[in-house]
């Protein structure tokens, strides 16, 4: 399996559209995102830095500045992602390495397992 460099989540067409007022919008993006990722050869396993995988989500639980897009591992999450800003998101962001401050809604990194206690059953 090869080395994974980012995991995008996209909330695009959700079936109760409380995030994203026009689903068509949701659904350019989402067909932005995947052109992209292939075109640039994102999903190709040579990669060295590691392939970007990508998810489309029905709810991301952010009702708010739709469509919604959330980026492992750093746990950014981009309101407002219409298929301009996806090209921007992946040059600037993924590829980059550069998170695009003034569309940023929340972080919401992972945390740290918790070690086990010792002597205690789980």
């Amino acid at each position: 399996m090869p080395q994974i460099s980012h995991h995008l989540l996209l909330c695009a067409t959700p079936t109760k559209a409380l995030c994203c007022p026009d689903p068509a919008i949701g659904a350019a993006s989402w067909d932005k995102l995947k052109c992209l990722v292939r075109e640039w050869q994102l999903e190709d396993p040579a990669r060295p830095q590691g392939i970007v995988l990508r998810t489309k989500a029905d709810c991301l639980r952010i009702c708010a500045e739709g469509p919604i897009l959330l980026i492992w591992p750093e746990g950014i999450i981009y309101g407002g992602v219409t298929p301009e800003r996806i090209e921007r998101i992946l040059a600037e962001h993924v590829i980059g390495g550069q998170p695009i401050e003034s569309w940023i809604l929340r972080r919401w990194p992972f945390q740290a397992p918790r070690e086990p206690t010792p002597g205690k059953a789980h």
